[in-house]
């Protein structure tokens, strides 16, 4: 919001400059982007008198001109000429500078020195719109030898203001002064509103208003007769091009600068285009074209509110009027619109059409409906004032839902609780009263009323805030928190995946991290059947690019994006673990989908097979300190190596599946090696750590270890012969080794030998050759029996 240093002071008498005046507002809460001052470049630019002109006599187009610029006479040549003698220019001096940063120091033109240069508008920075055609002429009276600055006016200041989307009273002058008033501790007026009807004709029996729609919170209407367009006078012109408005004529002049002004867009229709004599506010027909006041065709659909004539569309409410009733050369009689409308329609509708106006930037940050009828009085004064019309009598308001004051109650003692001050209750009320947030003091308690344009004024919080800002920050002291602070332990679920990074990196892998979001040719690649339920994925509605449009419900194409990485830039071996997401769909589309955390190993090189994987498995197992676990066999995944697959269960929760990765799913990402892969599921994981550490004492007895080879079928799994040794075994065995796998020509086709070594011990006693026997050929019976093993 750009406000200009000059108009401010229509409204409160600044005793300070600009810059001044910005910091001040920059600490009482105001956030000021720049301070703008117009002629600030400009250095060492005069007028000057033209005494005499006489042509170069090297150069048809140049002239020689001697100029006085009060205290001396200088020579200038120039190829102007559209001067004359006695004219008064502005005249740039040796070492002086222009508005666009050009330095002018004195020369030789075709062998004639000049002194300087004379200065156009566009030298200056003042040129409007139109072509410049050579120099400025000053009148007559200007003084000889002034700084062009002081004479012309370009010391003016703007100052611009980012205004938070809670403050929209800050949007305009008024709301400015008022905050300049606060900090400065000075009184604020506000602009004359006051005018006298003089047309005896009456606007509501001429003009009938119906709202249709609850988007539009209140509707006024004025008329205006006789009305006469013209440039509007120099003062309002001036006033809107500081404040980056291009004036027009002054009927839209008067809508903008009240716009400006108080912070209301307002709106003027030509009473000849409502030929109904019917405004009806109402939504557009989906579909429909309607052109807007900048001459562009839009498309309008049933969310859009319009102002209608009756039928056809005259404006879009809040946001532009229509080329079909905008004020022309030779309107006579208006319609003065001063309405508001919600917030968020106008925000979501000026977006889709491309047009952000002026008056959309006020509307979407909800403005008080009660400034409808403070704009229509001060547009129907300038209209008096500049003598460009008649006021009809009558006003239309249709306000439905008024907008009333509010009353909060704060105690004092709160507030100085609050900012580790020591404000009286008095000063507390002088402060708010500046803000017009009118304060009446009763013992310690504060009873504000809140006007109705501080819509960000709703909890006692606010109150301390304005009381703060206006007091100073600075003079705020510094304070330790009054609270006792406790140490907390870190979550379980940190404490154990700080615990996995550490087993992973100890074992050689390095933590690598990857997208969620991943392409659906990956379920391809993987090899998934089509009716996989890893393809019923989570969609991205505004996804990158098909690449990465899905949520992935796996984390094996993940990895193997690494792996293949790797591979293509020629690295011998890879050992690499990611701690992701998966995101499984939930039935419910209304509800988000199932996030669950998965560890993900990975490894390929030489001499990597299938145990290293397993190991690294059993590392982790063992430090998360899983008492129950086995390995079943897997062949029925297609990511894997049907016969280099296990699952890992803890009684009966599956927590992990590893082994080598199918073949085809290595060739298809383009790595020319096996690969072996682990998915852990860490919740069911985390589900089943024990980590409180056992201790036992060593053991008093010996322990005695005997040897057992058994031939057994091919198919028969290392883990169920030892299942079966242990459980026979009972408690005296203590633990089995498998030390030799043998199949050669001794051995039977389809057969295979292993051997282990199994160590007895009994915490209480020695155990005797006797009751070792009796376990052993125990263990024997069984295996024979479950497992149709033979002793070798």
């Amino acid at each position: 919001m750009k406000i200009p240093y000059e108009w401010l002071n229509d409204y409160v008498d600044v005793n300070i400059d600009a810059k001044e005046l910005a910091d001040k507002l920059t600490l009482s809460g105001s956030n000021v982007e720049e301070v703008l001052i117009s002629g600030d470049t400009i250095q060492n630019v005069v007028t000057g008198l033209i005494t005499k002109i006489e042509k170069h006599p090297d150069a048809d187009k140049l002239s020689i001109c001697q100029v006085n610029i009060g205290k001396e006479d200088i020579q200038i040549v120039t190829a102007a000429t559209n001067m004359k003698e006695q004219d008064i220019v502005p005249v740039a001096l040796h070492g002086s500078t222009l508005f666009d940063g050009t330095k002018i120091k004195k020369g030789k033109l075709r062998g004639v020195v000049s002194m300087g240069m004379f200065c156009s508008e566009e030298e200056l920075g003042i040129a409007g719109d139109e072509p410049v055609h050579g120099l400025l002429i000053m009148p007559k009276d200007t003084p000889v030898g002034e700084d062009i600055k002081k004479v012309l006016g370009l010391s003016k200041a703007v100052i611009d203001f980012e205004i938070t989307s809670n403050r929209p009273d800050c949007l305009c002058m008024v709301g400015m002064a008022r905050e300049t008033a606060a900090t400065l501790n000075l009184k604020y007026k506000m602009p004359n509103m006051k005018f006298t009807a003089k047309n005896s004709a009456d606007i509501n029996n001429e003009i009938k208003v119906n709202i249709n729609d609850a988007l539009c919170k209140r509707y006024m209407a004025r008329g205006v007769k006789n009305v006469k367009i013209a440039p509007s006078p120099a003062w309002i012109q001036e006033r809107l091009n500081e404040a980056g408005v291009r004036p027009i004529n002054n009927i839209v002049d008067i809508t903008n600068f009240v716009m400006l002004e108080l912070g209301q867009p307002m709106h003027a229709y030509d009473r000849r285009e409502i030929t109904s004599g019917i405004i009806n506010v109402e939504r557009a027909a989906k579909d429909e074209k309607f052109t807007t006041l900048d001459e562009v065709e839009r498309t309008l659909d049933d969310s859009v509110l319009c102002i209608k004539d009756d039928k056809r569309t005259i404006g879009l409410a809040g946001i532009m009027g229509g080329l079909n009733s905008e004020i022309e050369e030779d309107t006579t009689e208006v319609v003065f619109e001063s309405a508001n409308f919600e917030g968020v329609n106008i925000r979501v509708n000026s977006k889709k059409l491309g047009l952000r106006s002026e008056a959309s930037q006020r509307f979407e940050k909800e403005i008080d409906p009660n400034l409808c009828a403070l704009a229509i009085d001060r547009a129907c004064a300038l209209v008096e004032e500049l003598g460009c019309g008649e006021v009809m009598q009558g006003t239309i308001d249709i306000y439905n839902d008024v907008k009333e004051v509010k009353t909060l109650e704060v105690s004092a003692k709160y507030i100085n609780d609050f900012l580790g001050t020591d404000i009286t209750p008095e000063m507390m009320k002088d402060y708010l009263d500046r803000l017009d947030l009118s304060t009446t003091v009763d013992g310690d308690k504060l009873i504000i009323t809140v006007p109705t344009f501080r819509i960000d004024i709703n909890i006692k919080q606010d109150i301390a805030e304005e009381i703060a800002r206006i007091y100073g920050y600075a003079n705020i002291p510094a304070t330790i928190i009054k609270t006792n602070t406790q140490r907390q332990p870190r979550r379980r679920k940190l404490l154990l995946d700080e615990k996995i990074v550490d087993v992973m990196t100890a074992c050689g892998l390095n933590q690598s991290i990857s997208y969620s979001f991943v392409s659906p040719k990956v379920f391809d690649l993987v090899n998934l059947p089509k009716d996989s339920s890893f393809r019923n994925v989570v969609k991205i509605k505004n996804p990158l690019g098909e690449d990465y449009s899905v949520m992935r419900t796996t984390t094996v194409p993940s990895m193997m994006e690494c792996l293949a990485r790797n591979y293509s830039r020629s690295n011998e071996y890879a050992s690499l673990f990611e701690i992701g997401k998966i995101y499984i769909p939930n039935e419910d589309e209304t509800k988000l989908p199932l996030e669950k955390e998965i560890l993900t190993i990975g490894m390929y090189g030489d001499g990597v097979d299938y145990l290293d994987i397993k190991g690294i498995m059993d590392d982790l197992i063992d430090e998360m300190g899983l008492k129950r676990f086995t390995y079943k066999r897997q062949s029925e995944n297609p990511m894997y190596h049907p016969g280099k697959t296990a699952e890992v269960y803890s009684g009966k929760t599956k927590i992990a599946v590893l082994g080598e990765v199918h073949p085809d799913v290595s060739e298809n990402y383009g790595v020319g090696t096996e690969c072996y892969i682990a998915q852990v599921d860490l919740e069911a994981l985390y589900e089943n750590v024990h980590e409180k550490k056992e201790y036992k004492t060593l053991p008093k007895f010996p322990a005695v270890t005997r040897d057992i080879a058994l031939l057994v079928d091919d198919d028969i799994l290392v883990q169920e012969i030892e299942d079966t040794i242990k459980k026979a075994g009972g408690n005296l065995v203590e633990s089995t080794k498998l030390f030799d796998i043998y199949k050669g020509k001794q051995i039977p086709e389809g057969k295979k030998s292993i051997a282990y070594a199994i160590v007895y011990r009994d915490n209480m006693k020695t155990l005797t050759d006797k009751e070792i026997n009796k376990v052993h050929d125990k263990i024997l019976r069984a295996l024979e029996f479950k497992l149709g093993a033979q002793l070798r």
